[in-house]
């Protein structure tokens, strides 16, 4: 990861003491990535999240493990429908029907046209209430 970031070793490690930091930071950036993307449109971030490397990987590699990350509790995935809710204006309904949309797309990617056409479909049923 140093190499990747263009830093020493040790340059790495002053700022993330151990491995588990430095996962820990990654993620958190790419999720602030992806809620940018949101905000933008469900439609971008169904894109990305259909090709987004990681994701590939894992759906390819570790189906298992895939699920399991996918497989929300019932307090991460109310706070991922409220936050989802509130950005697309929708009430709740709508949010989890778009959030049980957008997992779908991480294990089932399809066509970018496919995508595109289901995002226009969700915006034209969901009522708004948020």
């Amino acid at each position: 990861m140093a190499a990747e970031a263009g830093v020493a070793k040790a340059t790495l490690y002053d700022y993330f003491p151990t491995l588990d930091d430095v996962v820990r930071a990654l993620l958190a950036a790419e999720l602030d990535r992806l809620r940018t993307l949101a905000s933008s449109a469900p439609a971008v971030l169904a894109d990305e999240l259909a090709t987004h490397p990681v994701l590939r990987r894992l759906a390819d590699a570790e189906p298992e493990q895939l699920a399991v990350l996918l497989g929300a509790d019932g307090e991460h995935w109310a706070q991922l429908t409220a936050w989802l809710g509130g950005m697309l204006h929708v009430d709740a309904d709508a949010a989890e029907l778009a959030g049980r949309w957008l997992v779908g797309v991480v294990v089932q990617p399809g066509r970018t046209t496919g995508r595109r056409r289901q995002a226009a479909v969700l915006a034209a049923v969901a009522p708004a209430g948020a």
